[in-house]
């Protein structure tokens, strides 16, 4: 029988299946594999704050702005909308909804391919140089021992994909949008893979891929990702919010932290002023560049 039979009858453990089996089937490899020497085992990144400094969706956004994808408005107002998904409706459902809604509008009507184009772009000039060091060399660890290694995001699966391949690993897990005749629709299949959801994408991939997840672990900076990092055998907290940290050394996880100096006061989950600063910061960058252009 499936580890992912359905043993709870609340709505949103239900809901947070659904998207993790959406993510799982939609999952895509970053390129050729190899045969993995150790088939078995493997590893699983969160994204944001663990592999790239900051939110990517909202790295992606800026990029889009650039492009005149949107208005300073509609990016300070997405902006916002993370900040709260982040901060103030973690496990909320209508935070969840702002936060999908506020994610999939400025993709509505285009196309895949032209986003798919625009994020390899946008990862060469935002993303590329806010990798950390550290959390790629730990994913290459992974790989030099033969394991296959997944990153798992809330993050779109097209730019999660993105950011696997430009790394070298082996394929990513993220939001799946609804695509009609190459186009998308604006709506998601399932819900964001937040929380719970993670693990269920988890889950599912292993039950495709034949992973021992006793044998696998997991790495995020974010309280929220603890259903995923309960899941494997060995997990790890890498740039910890407070709560995670906290959590970590309860159950003698191990900690890691790349964040130096100015870099660890301006990354993490982050505060309601900083929101502020966000929209303040982007209004200046845009006028800045429109300067440059006149």
């Amino acid at each position: 029988m499936s580890r992912l039979k359905l043993r709870h009858r609340d709505a949103r453990e239900v809901r947070a299946v659904l998207a993790g089996t959406a993510a799982a089937a939609a999952a895509e490899v970053a390129g050729p594999q190899a045969r993995p020497a150790d088939p078995a085992g493997g590893a699983f990144f969160d994204v944001d704050n663990t592999v790239v400094a900051g939110a990517s969706i909202y790295h992606f956004a800026r990029g889009l702005a650039a492009r005149d994808f949107l208005t300073t408005r509609d990016l300070a107002d997405f902006a916002w909308q993370q900040v709260k998904f982040r901060v103030v409706g973690k496990e909320s459902r209508a935070g969840m909804a702002s936060a999908r809604e506020a994610a999939l509008a400025f993709v509505a009507g285009k196309r895949v391919e032209e986003i798919v184009r625009l994020g390899e772009e946008i990862y060469d000039e935002l993303m590329a140089e806010r990798i950390f060091v550290g959390t790629q060399a730990l994913a290459q660890q992974h790989l030099d021992a033969g394991q296959r290694v997944w990153l798992v995001t809330a993050t779109p699966v097209e730019l999660a994909s993105i950011i696997a391949r430009r790394l070298g690993l082996t394929g990513a897990l993220g939001t799946v949008s609804e695509v009609v005749d190459g186009t998308y629709t604006g709506r998601l299949v399932g819900e964001p893979l937040h929380g719970p959801a993670k693990a269920a994408a988890v889950l599912a991939l292993a039950d495709r891929e034949g992973l021992d997840l006793d044998r696998c672990a997991a790495y995020s900076d974010s309280i929220n990702d603890l259903p995923m990092l309960s899941a494997v055998g060995r997990a790890v907290a890498v740039n910890p919010d407070s709560a995670l940290r906290m959590e970590a050394r309860v159950r003698g996880w191990e900690i890691r932290d790349f964040r130096t100096g100015r870099k660890a006061a301006l990354v993490g989950i982050p505060s309601v002023l900083g929101a502020g600063a966000v929209g303040g910061g982007v209004a200046a960058g845009l006028a800045r560049r429109r300067r440059r252009a006149g």
